[in-house]
């Protein structure tokens, strides 16, 4: 059952997944391989495919709505700004390497569009730094189960315990940057009142 729906599917959802955002899928697909339910370097391929298409997107969309794209969320705002900082100082190392800092997947490409960086280098700094990326997750998510097969022998009667747990690790890291978000959106939040507050208290009177 699992072998048809990876066939029928699994490649299709690799490619949506890293479109968007996609480590877990990845380290899902790389130990799928080894156990010989896809194909790894088809697994490469698509990643690099899914991952090099979704940046040039938000890339693109950054230089023509990058203000107004950071705007809609405060921890946006505040990221794409140190961001941006970053970028000016180091711009060809950030284009290249922020697929591997976990929570800047969406914001590092708009904030790279924003900041002027040239479209054509752009292009093939992404996807020097999407082949790596993939590669890279994919050979450490192979490797991971050979070294537990190694450990624990046949892992067959344990790949859906290995794949439950890699799912809910997946699920519990994204929790954690949603926690993590709505506090900073709040102490954002609270911080833009208490500025206003003493402003309107600072202002002389008409």
């Amino acid at each position: 059952m699992l072998q048809q729906f990876l066939q029928d599917f699994g490649y299709f959802a690799l490619f949506l997944g890293t479109f968007f955002e996609g480590e877990t899928i990845l380290v899902l697909a790389g130990f799928l391989a080894f156990r010989g339910y896809m194909d790894i370097n088809l697994v490469v391929v698509v990643a690099f495919c899914g991952s090099y298409a979704g940046d040039q997107l938000w890339y693109f969309l950054g230089r023509k709505h990058g203000r107004k794209l950071l705007a809609r969320k405060p921890r946006w705002q505040l990221m794409g700004d140190r961001a941006l900082e970053h970028i000016r100082k180091h711009p060809d190392i950030w284009v290249l390497s922020f697929r591997f800092v976990y929570g800047l997947r969406t914001v590092m490409p708009v904030a790279i569009g924003l900041s002027g960086y040239p479209p054509g280098r752009y292009l093939i700094l992404n996807g020097i730094g999407a082949a790596i990326w993939a590669t890279a997750l994919a050979a450490a998510a192979y490797h991971f189960g050979a070294v537990l097969e190694g450990m624990l022998g046949s892992i067959k009667k344990y790949e859906l315990w290995v794949l439950g747990a890699l799912l809910l690790l997946g699920l519990l890291l994204w929790l954690r940057r949603r926690v993590k978000n709505a506090r900073l959106a709040k102490e954002i939040c609270r911080a833009e009142q208490a500025e206003k507050a003493a402003n309107g208290e600072s202002s002389p009177p008409l």
